[in-house]
């Protein structure tokens, strides 16, 4: 599919070294790309929160990789841009007027509870999230969803119109507006479009289960780019757009549909490095690194895990891959430790609650056959870490352990490397992440085979220090070389074509 720009390589006896490009060139970059217009941000939420209330109420920016990624762009006065999206607050209002925060001019997007309830909890994480990631759970189709998904699309695409001037860039995101590129293109047909999925896109057969594949195909079309985390994503909406809606492929990163050739291809998204790594040397993250590990045990190794709560993310699969590692004695509590962290996620959906459940009682039975006085197998906690604590924990931890049955990238992967600065840790990564596509020094695993994964730990937890640290090492020159910033750029550069 479409191919990234070369990156530059200089080699060594031993291994191929990546030359780094700065942040500052990729930011110069993008403000180059955008020259001829401004560009228009549309997502499903706007990178902004409100404290306080009523007429008191402020909004304060969020983090984010997208907004770190594009921020230089939409806050350049040259040109500027606009962000589209909803503001997290229900309303029966039918518009909010427009307002800036930390320089970056935002649309408001409003929705009613009803559409809140419909587009985004039933039709885009009940229909489309679980299809999406290989049916490991069964999506559940409903028109009345469908309809709700069609008609907020219609919305964020007429918000977007609104916004867009003559000659400007819109760059829409993810599997929640999946109809907008379409519909906008039929709105403002002179206007340049693009759309990244950050989840996976399934297989063939599998998007075959959707009794709407064909409207929602020829949504995702009305883009001038189209872009996926990995190459396989990018070949699945290929094949799946020429057995569904007679697409033809062109070239091997470009098919044609009405008349109109649309670039298909992988750019894997990423973190801001720079930031991610300066961070983790902060004096007091050291301290808080070192506060952790007297307290499981300066001898103990650390495994780390750090997911949502979600039945993507495989928890209960590590967990079991890890007890096997203790009841064979190649791993115990004296000599290591997991510590998993799991953010609560959609806790009031029933099927959620059950699985917290049942990784609580797994939990509890990990801790109850192998804990020993002063020494827990397990230390658990369900909650979301502020990120100086996150960040202490990734300085911490000896092997990272993720695992996820399926993902579209995995960023966590991508921040841990990122945070050992003096090249240690080692990582243990699913097959089924983006991620692995390019960390491939990790210690590449298959989520469901339980002994591989169970070996895969105590190898990375006995790893040779030299091997370890040249792993980690090529996996660094990695993340710094293809941050999230470069990431902007290609495809920004490959949109303004």
């Amino acid at each position: 599919m479409l191919p990234l720009e070369p990156i530059k390589r200089a080699t060594t006896p031993n291994r191929t070294r990546v030359v780094p490009v700065t942040n500052e060139d990729s930011e110069r970059e993008a403000k180059h790309t955008m020259a001829s217009g401004r560009l228009i941000v549309v997502a499903n939420r706007l990178p902004v929160k409100r404290t306080g209330s009523g007429e008191s109420g402020k909004w304060t920016a969020t983090d984010g990789g997208l907004v770190t990624a594009l921020r230089p762009v939409l806050r350049d006065p040259a040109h500027g841009g606009v962000w589209v999206g909803w503001p997290g607050s229900v309303s029966r209002e039918p518009s909010q007027r427009p307002f800036t925060v930390d320089g970056i001019r935002m649309h408001p997007v409003q929705l009613s509870q009803r559409e809140v309830d419909a587009f985004y909890h039933c039709f885009s994480n009940r229909t489309i999230w679980p299809l999406y990631h290989d049916a490991i759970r069964a999506p559940e189709f409903d028109e009345s969803w469908w309809q709700a998904y069609v008609q907020a699309n219609q919305r964020f695409a007429r918000a977007a119109a609104s916004a867009a001037r003559p000659g400007d860039a819109v760059w829409i995101h993810d599997y929640h507006l999946q109809l907008v590129p379409r519909m906008l293109r039929q709105l403002k047909p002179d206007l340049k479009v693009g759309f990244f999925l950050h989840i996976p896109f399934p297989p063939g057969e599998l998007f075959g289960w959707l009794p709407w594949r064909k409207p929602l195909l020829e949504g995702l079309m009305g883009s001038d780019v189209v872009g996926f985390q990995t190459e396989s994503d990018a070949r699945n909406f290929a094949s799946a757009a020429q057995r569904y809606v007679g697409a033809k492929q062109v070239s091997a990163e470009t098919i044609e549909h009405e008349g109109r050739r649309i670039q298909v291809g992988a750019f894997p998204i990423s973190i801001d490095f720079d930031e991610f790594s300066a961070a983790a040397d902060d004096p007091a993250i050291k301290l808080a690194a070192a506060s952790i590990r007297r307290k499981v045990g300066d001898t103990r190794k650390i495994l780390l895990g750090v997911d949502r709560l979600d039945y993507t993310k495989g928890i209960d699969l590590r967990l079991r891959a890890y007890e096997r590692a203790l009841q064979t004695k190649r791993l115990s509590v004296e000599d290591c430790v997991l510590i998993q962290v799991a953010v609560p996620s959609r806790e009031p959906v029933p099927e959620y609650g059950k699985m917290r459940d049942d990784i609580e009682r797994l939990i509890g039975r990990i801790n109850g056959e192998h804990a020993v006085p002063g020494r827990v197998a397990v230390h658990y906690f369900r909650r979301s870490l502020p990120r100086k604590e996150l960040l202490a924990y990734y300085r911490a931890a000896d092997v990272m352990v993720v695992t996820p049955v399926r993902d579209g990238m995995n960023l966590v992967a991508k921040e841990y490397v990122a945070t050992r600065n003096d090249g240690t840790g080692a990582l243990v990564l699913s097959e089924t992440a983006g991620a692995a596509e390019g960390l491939t020094d990790a210690i590449i695993v298959n989520p469901r085979d339980l002994e591989g994964a169970s070996e895969a730990m105590v190898r990375a937890v006995r790893m040779d220090t030299l091997e370890g640290n040249a792993r980690m090492m090529a996996m660094r020159e990695t993340v710094r070389t293809g941050d999230v910033h470069r990431w902007a750029v290609r495809f920004l550069r490959v949109l303004a074509r």
